[in-house]
């Protein structure tokens, strides 16, 4: 079967599936009950999986993470915020590390994150999970960074000390269990 078969057949049951519901809705008749729950028992569904995003009670909860930096396990955070919320839908993730101007730690996502609603700007301090928009990549600050910008995202915290932080090579970030 072609994308567009597929595509085409996907988009029928769900309307048919937005009619009976809406047919249900209007009824009260017990055999439209009936055909509703036939119907959509016959929709595929995806399984909950073990790696699914971390999600936050509210919007304004810090959410533990499991970070691991060069085999090293530590303590971090991430903030409520958006794009703190869209990287966790990433995790698990291992990302290699390089160095930048002497004052972080950079990698990129396997995406850009959103940028939408993001919190006033604020100067990045030692241990700052970052993220820069305008280059899509995240940056954890072993020095403490420049003003703010409000193209620089602080996503969270890392408890690890500058000199850690200023050599890692590779991060593992997971979501704590």
């Amino acid at each position: 079967m072609t994308a567009f078969s597929l595509r085409r057949s996907l988009t029928a049951t769900a309307a048919t599936g937005v009619l009976l519901l809406a047919a249900t809705a209007c009824s009260d008749d017990s055999s439209a009950e009936q055909t509703t729950a036939s119907a959509s028992s016959s929709v595929a569904t995806t399984p909950a999986s073990a790696s699914a995003s971390p999600t936050w009670p509210d919007r304004s909860t810090p959410m533990d993470i499991r970070v691991t930096i060069d085999g090293q396990e530590v303590e971090a955070t991430l903030n409520g915020s958006p794009a703190a919320r869209d990287l966790a839908s990433l995790l698990p993730l291992t990302l290699d590390l390089e160095d930048f101007h002497g004052t972080e730690r950079i990698t990129d996502p396997p995406r850009k994150l959103t940028t939408e609603n993001a919190p006033e700007p604020q100067a990045p301090k030692t241990g700052d999970l970052t993220y820069y928009a305008p280059w899509g990549n995240l940056a954890i600050f072993y020095k403490d960074g420049p003003s703010a910008s409000e193209d620089l995202l602080v996503l969270g915290h890392i408890d690890a000390d500058a000199d850690q932080l200023s050599g890692a090579g590779r991060i593992t970030i997971e979501a704590a269990s």
